[in-house]
């Protein structure tokens, strides 16, 4: 059996960037209670630090890879992840351990990081544009340096989709009236899923009912969209386009005819190459999810989200409906 013990460093020795949580919280992650989390300290299971003050500490990177080898249960892995409460440096350690994720293949814990840090209160567009985003970047730079396959790729992709169509679906339905619609997709010929999707759901947390018509959508779907959705804002995501020439005109017309009923066009994407882009008409242009956002805000200001536990007002009565729970309503569809 091989020697689980450890050496406890002195603060000198923290090694330099490494996040790290407090005992109750890697119980909850553990699915176990706070006692039993400092027995295993104890007992050399699991590696800590002390502070000064003699608090335990324990690295995120020692509970993943030990819940990984089989040596801890798994609960709730994304409560490890660094919560929108814990500084600017979060993203980058989020991003960290979601490329480690993905390179690896663990779809489960890709799912718990961004599932714990959006129930944390990071914004969507915060997760889309420094975490999601550069590390699927990060993954084809690997590939293009031949260091992975292409079907490495394929799959940190997928896992990153499926994490957020179950944050989608998870999500209670928002009951609150009034929402605006927003209506969105790619074009003809683009087949990437993963944009408009994350455009989908950041409308989603700005209080928006948004509904994706999804990638490869022909212009006469949003001149449908037009007439049957009544949307107050259109987004179009192009991360691919075919043909500039064809793409131009049907969406100068299509743009003519939103702006002539009132409806802001949104636009962005990586196949909007500056040529291209000169000649379009649009009323807002952003590359990425943070300026999608704050231009949505500007048309229907973001809704406070609700506490957890009990809504306000309802003082200690209990009803039989229970409290509110998480953050209700802002990725629900």
């Amino acid at each position: 059996m091989p020697d689980m013990s450890f050496k406890r460093p002195d603060a000198d020795e923290v090694p330099e960037g490494e996040q790290y949580v407090s005992t109750a919280r890697a119980a909850a992650a553990l699915g176990v209670s706070v006692t039993t989390v400092k027995r295993w300290v104890d007992d050399g299971v699991i590696p800590a630090h002390r502070t000064v003050g003699k608090h335990r500490k324990l690295l995120v990177s020692d509970l993943l890879r030990l819940a990984k080898a089989g040596r801890l249960p798994q609960a709730d892995l994304g409560r490890l992840a660094p919560t929108a409460t814990q500084g600017q440096c979060n993203t980058s350690l989020l991003s960290r351990l979601m490329f480690e994720a993905c390179r690896d293949g663990d779809n489960g814990r890709v799912r718990d990081l961004i599932h714990g840090a959006y129930q944390d209160g990071m914004p969507l567009e915060t997760l889309a544009d420094q975490v999601i985003s550069p590390v699927l970047r990060q993954i084809g730079h690997e590939w293009a340096a031949g260091r992975v396959e292409v079907m490495h790729e394929h799959r940190a992709t997928q896992a990153c989709v499926a994490a957020l169509f179950g944050l989608k679906n998870a999500a209670p339905n928002d009951p609150r009236p009034g929402r605006p619609v927003a209506v969105g997709g790619a074009p003809e010929h683009d087949h990437y899923l993963l944009p408009t999707l994350l455009a989908q759901l950041t409308l989603f947390d700005a209080g928006w009912d948004a509904i994706d018509l999804g990638p490869h959508t022909p212009a006469a779907a949003f001149r449908t969209a037009l007439d049957e959705l009544r949307p107050r804002l259109v987004w179009v995501s192009a991360s691919h386009v075919a043909d500039p020439e064809v793409f131009l005109a049907e969406y100068n017309a299509f743009y003519r005819e939103a702006d002539a009923r009132g409806v802001a066009v949104a636009v962005g994407g990586q196949g909007l190459v500056e040529g291209l882009r000169e000649r379009m008409e649009y009323t807002s242009f952003g590359d990425g999810m943070t300026h999608l956002a704050a231009f949505a805000r500007t048309l229907h200001p973001r809704p406070a989200r609700p506490r957890r536990g009990r809504p306000p007002g309802s003082g200690t009565k209990r009803d039989g409906g229970g409290g509110a729970t998480g953050r209700a309503g802002t990725a629900g569809g």
